[in-house]
C-alpha cells in the first residue's frame, strides 16, 4: 500500500475493528499503530532510498514483514473476504491482501 492509501484506511471505522488493543488504556490496536509508523516510514524516504532508513525505521519493517509473512500463511480467509478480521489487521499493517 501507499502512504496515501494506508493513512486513508488508518482514518476510516475499518481499521479500528480487528485487532490486539495496545496497553495503555488507549482503545487503538497495535497493528493501528503500527500502520502509523508505516505511513511516517514511508513519507519521510518516498524513494526508498535505502541508506535514508534509520535503525527503528529497519527494525519495524522487519516487524512488519515477520507480520505479514505469519499471517499470510495462516489466513487464507484474508486473501477472500475484505470484511474479515484478518484482512483488516493485515491492512492496518500496511498490506492490502486483496493486491498481492
Amino acid at each position: 500500500m501507499t502512504a496515501e492509501e494506508l493513512e486513508q484506511w488508518l482514518k476510516g471505522p475499518g481499521s479500528q475493528e480487528s485487532g490486539w488493543s495496545k496497553d495503555d488504556g488507549s482503545g487503538e490496536s497495535i497493528g493501528h499503530e503500527s500502520g502509523r509508523k508505516i505511513v511516517e516510514i514511508l513519507k519521510k524516504n518516498p524513494h526508498k532510498d535505502p541508506s535514508q532508513y534509520d535503525e527503528e525505521d529497519i527494525a519495524h519493517m522487519r516487524k512488519v514483514a515477520a507480520y505479514n509473512k505469519r499471517h499470510l500463511a495462516q489466513e487464507e480467509k484474508a486473501k477472500q473476504d475484505t470484511n474479515s478480521n484478518s484482512y483488516k489487521s493485515l491492512k492496518n499493517w500496511g498490506h492490502d491482501a486483496q493486491k498481492s
